[in-house]
């Protein structure tokens, strides 16, 4: 397929090299120099505008979102759409919130134009590894851009799927990432209560490495947290202050308007919160999680 990635940052960009070297024809654009100098360099087709990216391809258009959620993507849609034409398709990648998804899909089916809410889970691995994708989005326009969604998943029939109509894809990523906050803390806590215990001298990166192996709480969490405790067993110079990206406030504001009981999801929120206050090997470790998965910086001390 033709494919416009707008936005080359660290997610764009690499589902852009992962789709070009899966047979696609990427034509990418950031607003950003730099990022459009590395992905050329990356052997991707750039262009140093929304309306050359978007007249680059051939119709029907298909144009990938990697931009900031929030006002980010309703101002590239207000640029892009003029340049756009029925039965063209617009796919948001980013962490945008479900309820602006379910928005823009209405306003866009105004002018005939599909709107995909693509949930994107994979981080800097994804490039190698294949991203998770929770797809909403009407049956047909979903359809269309399957062999780009097959090219990115780690496998053409696993790792991706059609969750539901528009605003379910970011729904479940909502929820996938609250889920994922809840999993980080629970190892954190338990490796800070491992590494509290002096007097056993425990090998953390040992431990954690043989929990990789056919224990019930392996995962690939566990593996980027083995890795990240063998190179840094002691977590020094990591600052214990722990970013949240949004999703998972917004699961606990979801889990408060359903009535439904989230305590571990919301107290994971909190102990981020916290964590902008104090000083713990707790914080620290959640911290260096993040770099491993995500890339994420970590705040030195």
């Amino acid at each position: 397929m033709d494919i416009a990635m707008i936005g080359l940052g660290r997610m764009g960009a690499n589902m852009a090299q992962r789709l070009h070297r899966g047979g696609h024809r990427v034509v990418g654009y950031d607003p950003g120099e730099g990022a459009r100098q590395r992905a050329a360099e990356g052997g991707l087709q750039v262009v140093d505008s929304l309306a050359a990216a978007v007249a680059a391809l051939p119709v029907p258009r298909v144009v990938w979102l990697m931009v900031p959620a929030g006002e980010t993507v309703d101002q590239t849609l207000g640029l892009l759409t003029p340049h756009l034409a029925e039965g063209d398709i617009v796919i948001d990648g980013g962490n945008s919130n479900y309820q602006d998804s379910m928005r823009r899909a209405k306003a866009l089916a105004e002018d005939d134009l599909g709107y995909v809410d693509c949930g994107t889970s994979g981080g800097v691995w994804g490039l190698q590894e294949g991203y998770s994708l929770m797809v909403g989005g009407d049956e047909a326009v979903v359809e269309q851009i399957a062999p780009l969604l097959r090219t990115l998943a780690p496998a053409e029939d696993r790792g991706w799927g059609r969750v539901g109509p528009s605003g379910a894809g970011h729904f479940t990523k909502m929820v996938h990432n609250g889920i994922e906050y809840g999993m980080m803390q629970a190892y954190a806590e338990g490796f800070a209560l491992m590494e509290r215990k002096d007097e056993l001298q425990l090998d953390l990166a040992q431990v954690a490495e043989v929990w990789r192996h056919g224990s019930v709480v392996r995962s690939w969490l566990l593996d980027l947290s083995t890795e990240a405790l063998k190179r840094n067993p002691s977590l020094d110079g990591i600052a214990p202050y722990v970013e949240d990206s949004g999703e998972g406030r917004w699961t606990v504001a979801e889990a408060i308007a359903l009535d439904v009981p989230a305590p571990v999801i919301t107290l994971s929120l909190l102990e981020r919160l916290r964590s902008r206050e104090s000083n713990s090997f707790t914080d620290r470790l959640l911290s260096a999680m993040r770099n491993e998965f995500g890339g994420h910086a970590i705040k030195k001390s």
